[in-house]
């Protein structure tokens, strides 16, 4: 019987507590900075942080994940907000439509397939985040309010932000940026860099530059309850934003699993982890937080600091709570480009910049495909980025794995001394040179390749003149329903022509298929055969061999063979 709290033991409590407080300490800023982002508010990302952290722990499979608002999903978040600015019951319902995807996701045991999807759409769509959040920041980089339209309407903008810019906030936005990127890893043991980096940038716009824009007013005390709110022209859309906020949280919670898996010697359970996940979305879209998944940062620094059970992980989310319920109003006073810098740390960490490094030398397709998801992730659609970056990812692959197939089909003619004839076999082909044509493939067969394997027989220089047709599917271990279609067209060639055809292979798989599809039907039941030297004797004789080493054996001669060998 699986245990209640996937990981929980109280036998590491005092680093599970030193955990879960360092790893607080890091949320606090991040949570704060991608409500602000998000454009729901600071405390959005605060009551994200408490929510999906402290339930995730407790329902996941992860044990030392610390789970929160990331960037990622603070970007779809933006977007969600942005279709519903008028009514944003309807957001936080997506939120929750979102947690019970992820919660399916999990009990239907497909968690393990969200890593099938191709790592350039990953990488396009993660380095697309980060530019979508470093081009959020321009308005608080240069002292304004941000665009709630979005990524265009802030790049379309910037000449504006220009013209009057505040030199108070882009100081600010340095500052903190600066403290966050060189901060020395020696002090960033002690105090993590966007600690220090809120602290220092808040007292110098408090002493010295006053005029730099705040937060401002910050709700304290327990948030209210939102009703799930719906309504029947919008459900399609609501449900394409909460399916792409569902997969995205997966891969990115998953890919958070992986690496913590890695730094405590454990195993996470992926299928666990989505159902943790989805809770945690579900409870945070009720009380109006941002939807979150596994924060790779804040996991990091809670395993390094000790921490190594999902008690780590609701202890984070329980002193976040302490903290909003004290220090609410300490919190206004944090001007909005301290946590402009912050965040442009943020996404200049996202971008995956090992394929950029790589992408000269990267194989031309998957450059292709990283750069397409990139775009359309900026400029047009999350949810389109994903979908055409998977669906082109895909269409490349059928067509190399179809050319891959392709080149496993061998059309012999004539003595071959190469595989896979043995010196048997291409003596009786050397025999009947011009009578018997042998086909041969190695490997699956599928619709990529099925095609064009027929078109390339067709091809073949005085095919019709062949008496007999061998085909050698022995080493065929998988085949679909079109490339089933392509052997019935390949026996039906050799009907019109009037030839003798002889199938070889009984790969159990291979003969389901043919036989549920009755392309197993059109051969006659005599000329099935499990060798290809066989196959290759009868073939020979029924061209007309009169040669005594081009005829089948009895059943007495394959049985006195048989014993003989044993």
């Amino acid at each position: 019987m699986k245990p209640l709290i996937y990981g929980l033991h109280f036998n590491n409590l005092r680093g599970d507590i030193y955990g879960g407080l360092v790893a607080t300490v890091v949320a606090l800023p991040l949570a704060l900075a991608f409500g602000v982002t998000s454009g729901a508010g600071a405390i959005a990302g605060l009551y994200g942080a408490i929510f999906v952290g402290f339930f995730a722990a407790l329902f996941g499979g992860t044990p030392a994940q610390v789970s929160g608002p990331t960037g990622p999903m603070t970007v779809v978040m933006a977007e969600v907000l942005l279709l519903y600015v008028h009514q944003p019951a309807l957001a936080f319902t997506v939120v929750m439509m979102g947690g019970v995807i992820q919660i399916l996701i999990g009990l239907l045991k497909w968690g393990r397939y969200i890593r099938l999807v191709p790592f350039p759409v990953i990488s396009g769509f993660m380095s697309g985040i980060g530019c979508i959040i470093l081009i959020l920041q321009i308005p608080a980089l240069l002292g304004h309010s941000p665009k709630p339209e979005g990524v265009l309407a802030t790049l379309r903008a910037i000449p504006e932000f220009w013209d009057s810019l505040d030199p108070q906030a882009v100081g600010l936005t340095l500052l903190s940026l600066g403290i966050v990127s060189l901060t020395p890893v020696r002090i960033g043991q002690w105090v993590p860099p966007p600690v220090l980096a809120l602290v220092i940038g808040t007292l110098t716009a408090y002493f010295w530059l006053p005029a730099a824009p705040v937060i401002g007013e910050v709700p304290e005390g327990f948030p209210t309850l939102i009703i799930p709110t719906f309504q029947a022209d919008l459900l399609l859309v609501m449900l394409e934003s909460a399916a792409i906020l569902a997969l995205l949280g997966t891969i990115d919670s998953l890919l958070t699993s992986l690496i913590c898996d890695n730094l405590t010697r454990t195993q996470h359970d992926s299928n666990r982890e989505c159902i943790g996940q989805g809770i945690g979305n579900i409870v945070a879209g009720f009380f109006g937080g941002l939807p979150g998944a596994g924060a790779t940062m804040r996991s990091v620094v809670n395993i390094r600091t000790g921490g190594r059970t999902p008690l780590s992980g609701m202890l984070h989310a329980v002193f976040l709570l302490a903290i909003l319920l004290g220090l609410g109003p300490l919190a206004e006073k944090i001007p909005l480009a301290v946590l402009a810098g912050i965040l442009l740390k943020v996404g200049i960490d996202i971008i995956d910049w090992w394929f950029v490094r790589h992408v000269v030398h990267a194989p031309r397709a998957d450059v292709l495909i990283m750069l397409v998801v990139l775009g359309l992730t900026v400029f047009v659609d999350l949810i389109q980025a994903v979908g055409v970056g998977v669906v082109l990812a895909n269409l490349l692959f059928v067509k190399r794995m179809g050319e891959f197939e392709e080149s496993r089909l061998r059309i012999i003619t004539h003595e071959a001394p190469e595989p896979p004839l043995i010196s048997e076999e291409a003596a009786i082909l050397a025999r009947n040179n011009g009578q018997i044509i042998l086909i041969h493939i190695d490997g699956p067969m599928s619709f990529g390749s099925a095609n064009n394997m027929v078109r390339r027989l067709e091809r073949v220089r005085q095919f019709s003149t062949f008496k007999s047709v061998v085909l050698d599917l022995s080493d065929v271990p998988f085949i679909d329903t079109s490339a089933a279609k392509a052997v019935e067209d390949m026996i039906r060639m050799t009907r019109e022509h009037k030839q003798h055809l002889f199938f070889v292979g009984m790969q159990p798989q291979l003969v389901k298929v043919l036989r549920g599809l009755d392309v197993l039907s059109l051969i006659h039941r005599d000329h099935h055969y499990a060798k290809r030297l066989d196959a290759l004797r009868h073939a020979a004789l029924m061209a007309g061999s009169r040669h005594p080493g081009d005829r089948p054996l009895s059943r007495g001669e394959k049985e006195n063979l048989s014993s003989t060998s044993v």
